[in-house]
């Protein structure tokens, strides 16, 4: 499908445009998502209907705009988490060349990188909501709607939505890059790991972290840490500490909310060790799932590493 003809088309004949490649249709969903008589309840909504001034993107593209709905797809929020903070990888997924301002016909498209070239999907703006509520990833500030619109185009090239629940973080990070990915378990990690994650952040490597345990039944444990879950690694520091150096990792929760509530978490007293001009630089002390964990902590709570460029 052609995005500029197909938009074109829709404008000179003042319709929204309806994708019958990917209808606003249980089968797009998937049979076994959802129970059946919940899945008859699905409404699609476009933006528009939902919102007074829908848009695309406000302030920027961050982490922070995502949090993930009912559909399983951790492991594809946690690639595009650590995606937003490397623009120059987010410009090729997301074209700017679209929008709710001007010339909007309901029709946007995303591209992803599958089998050595850079694929064009093209959706309708049509959401899926259930009782009111988004299926997809909703959006934090109400009207701000590309994670929602991006997870439908990921939607559409798997297949259907029921084929983003469950899925390995390492494909992700590959789709939305075209980059090369290498993985660390960390039940046996490489003696130089701090040096491994400090490095790659400096490379601005996309990564990402998950733990152990099945993806359908996410089992959050007592100190915050979600079983069977993807999270993204947004930063890895050595900072002053006590009369040495401390290595911190910052982690984030597609979810949004559900952090580590251990040493170095948001309120720990680890912090009050720390010179002032380093925690301001580093602590955010809020409720939007992003925490800071030390290296030995980070190899006891989550199984694998997976780092992510373009080039080996």
């Amino acid at each position: 499908q052609d995005f500029k003809d197909l938009r074109a088309l829709c404008l000179s004949q003042g319709l929204l445009f309806e994708d019958a490649t990917f209808p606003a249709h249980i089968s797009s969903i998937g049979p076994n998502l959802l129970p059946e008589e919940e899945l008859w309840q699905i409404q699609w909504k476009r933006p528009t209907e939902l919102q007074r001034n829908p848009h695309l993107i406000m302030d920027g593209v961050s982490r922070f705009d995502i949090m993930q709905g009912e559909i399983g797809d951790c492991w594809m929020l946690a690639a595009l988490g650590s995606l937003t903070l490397r623009k120059q990888f987010l410009e090729n997924v997301l074209p700017k060349d679209q929008g709710f301002q001007d010339d909007y016909a309901g029709i946007f498209h995303f591209r992803f990188w599958q089998y050595g070239e850079w694929v064009d999907v093209v959706i309708d703006d049509r959401l899926p909501l259930l009782n009111g509520r988004y299926l997809s990833v909703h959006p934090r500030t109400s009207n701000e709607f590309w994670p929602s619109l991006l997870e439908k185009a990921y939607a559409k090239l798997r297949g259907s939505y029921q084929n983003l629940n469950g899925g390995y973080l390492s494909d992700a990070l590959v789709d939305l890059t075209g980059g090369v990915q290498v993985q660390f378990s960390l039940k046996d990690p490489p003696p130089d790991l701090e040096e491994i994650l400090k490095a790659a952040d400096r490379s601005r490597c996309l990564m990402g972290c998950s733990t152990l345990g099945q993806a359908r039944r996410n089992i959050e444990l007592r100190n915050g840490i979600v079983q069977g879950h993807a999270y993204t690694i947004t930063g890895a520091v050595k900072i002053p500490y006590k009369n040495g150096w401390k290595h911190i990792i910052r982690i984030w929760n597609p979810w949004g909310h559900g952090e580590w509530k251990g040493p170095w978490s948001d309120d720990s007293p680890q912090w009050d060790r720390v010179e002032p001009k380093y925690r301001e630089a580093l602590l955010r002390n809020k409720d939007d799932g992003e925490f800071w964990m030390s290296c030995e902590n980070f190899q006891e709570q989550f199984s694998w590493l997976y780092i992510c460029n373009n080039t080996p």
